[in-house]
């Protein structure tokens, strides 16, 4: 159910660091939420066309979506846990990332040919 869509400028690293990103990411997510990892889904979308302020310096936007309600103290860990580990993998600067967070009602959000 919770879902992280990292969408950045920069190219692809190794397969491996983007595995181990993904892991990561999708580890820390479910700890943050308090939810299983067995439900966590991550993706990753590198070299795209991006700007931010107008230049097309590295930039990252990242996609946080959970079914439920996401404390204001969740979402700021999690922006703060997850701006370090793009900056520390990518290289992309904290200042050039964004993050959304969205809750969603289980119906929703589709799994298993039902719905939550």
């Amino acid at each position: 159910m919770p879902f992280v869509h990292v969408k950045t400028s920069v190219n692809a690293p190794e397969k491996t660091v983007v595995d181990q990103l993904l892991t990561t990411l999708s580890a820390n997510l479910a700890q943050h939420l308090g939810k299983p990892e067995s439900y966590v889904m991550t993706a990753f979308v590198p070299n795209l066309a991006m700007t931010f302020g107008g230049t097309f310096e590295p930039v990252c936007f990242i996609e946080v979506k959970n079914i439920g309600s996401m404390k204001p103290n969740q979402t700021k860990a999690i922006s703060q846990d997850f701006c370090t580990k793009i900056n520390e993998v990518l290289g992309v600067p904290k200042n050039r990332i964004y993050l959304e967070f969205a809750d969603a009602q289980g119906y929703l959000w589709g799994w298993n040919s039902s719905t939550f």
